[in-house]
C-alpha cells in the first residue's frame, strides 16, 4: 500500500502525519532548523511515496524541502497553492494566491466535512476566523495574533509584567499577574470568536476548530463545535483529490 507523507509548514515548526493508504501510521512534529529531525522523517518514506505540503513558511524554506527530498529520496513534493476556487469553494480575496494555503486547506476540509454556513477557527501562533456561506463562498476573516505572540507583545514591551508561574488559560479574573496575563488572553482569544459570530447576520454558523490551541478555545468559548485537528492535512487530501480528477 502506498505511502503519503503530509506536511503542515508554519513558520517556526513542521506538523507532519505519514499515511499508508488512508489509515494514519505515524505523526509528529519539528522546528525548522531541526536537521536530525527532517532526516528522520526522510527514513520513513521510499522513492514511491507521495509527499504533500501545505506551507506558509515562503518561498526559501520550500525549495529547500525540495532540493531535501530530491536528494535523499528521489521524490518530487507537491506543493498545495491557494486557487480562486476548489471543491465548491469560492475564495474572496481579488488575489486568491495571497491568502495562507493554511486557511484556504482549513476551510476546504471543513466543506467536505460539515454542510451549511461555516466558521472555521485555527488556534495555532495565529488566531484565523474565517466564514463560508452555505453555497460555498468565503464570506471573508480575521488574522489576529495568537496566545504565545499575545504573551511576548505584552512581556517585550512592559517592565513590571514579568511572572514565572505557569498558569493555565482561563476566563476568571486573574488575582495574580501570571494568571491576568493568561486569563486575560484567553478572554481576547474567546471574544475574538465571539464578536466574528456576533457581527455576522443569517444562519448560525457550524463551529470547526483546528491548531494547537483549538481544543483549549473551544472548551473555554463552549459554544459546541467540532474539533478537527488534521484539518489541514484533511484539506490537502481534498485538494490532491480533486486535481487528480479534473
Amino acid at each position: 500500500m502506498s505511502l503519503c507523507l503530509q506536511l503542515d509548514v508554519g513558520n517556526s515548526s513542521i506538523k507532519w502525519r505519514l499515511l499508508e493508504g488512508a489509515e494514519v501510521r505515524d505523526r509528529g512534529q519539528c522546528a525548522h532548523d531541526d536537521a536530525a529531525a527532517k532526516h528522520a522523517l526522510l527514513e520513513r518514506i521510499n522513492a514511491d511515496a507521495q509527499v504533500w505540503v501545505a506551507s506558509v513558511a515562503g518561498p526559501d524554506f520550500e525549495r529547500e524541502l525540495d532540493a531535501l527530498f530530491a536528494r535523499h529520496r528521489g521524490v518530487k513534493p507537491w506543493f498545495a497553492r491557494t486557487t480562486s476556487t476548489a471543491g465548491g469553494l469560492a475564495n474572496s480575496y481579488q488575489q486568491p494566491e495571497r491568502m495562507g494555503v493554511d486557511r484556504w486547506l482549513a476551510m476546504l476540509a471543513a466543506r467536505a466535512r460539515a454542510g451549511g454556513r461555516l466558521c472555521v477557527v485555527d488556534a495555532g501562533s495565529a488566531l484565523t476566523i474565517d466564514l463560508v456561506a452555505a453555497s460555498g463562498q468565503h464570506e471573508g476573516g480575521y488574522i489576529i495574533p495568537g496566545p504565545s505572540l499575545m504573551e511576548r507583545a505584552l512581556l517585550l514591551d512592559t517592565d513590571r509584567v514579568r511572572f514565572d508561574e505557569d498558569v493555565s488559560y482561563s476566563l476568571t479574573p486573574g488575582r495574580s499577574t501570571a494568571e491576568a496575563v493568561r486569563h486575560g488572553i484567553a478572554l481576547a482569544q474567546v471574544g475574538a470568536v465571539i464578536a466574528a459570530l456576533d457581527i455576522v447576520e443569517g444562519e448560525t454558523p457550524q463551529l470547526l476548530f483546528c491548531g494547537g490551541a483549538g481544543g483549549t478555545l473551544m472548551h473555554l468559548l463552549d459554544r459546541g463545535g467540532i474539533y478537527a485537528p488534521d484539518l489541514v492535512f484533511e484539506g490537502l487530501a481534498v485538494l490532491a483529490g480533486e486535481m487528480a480528477s479534473g
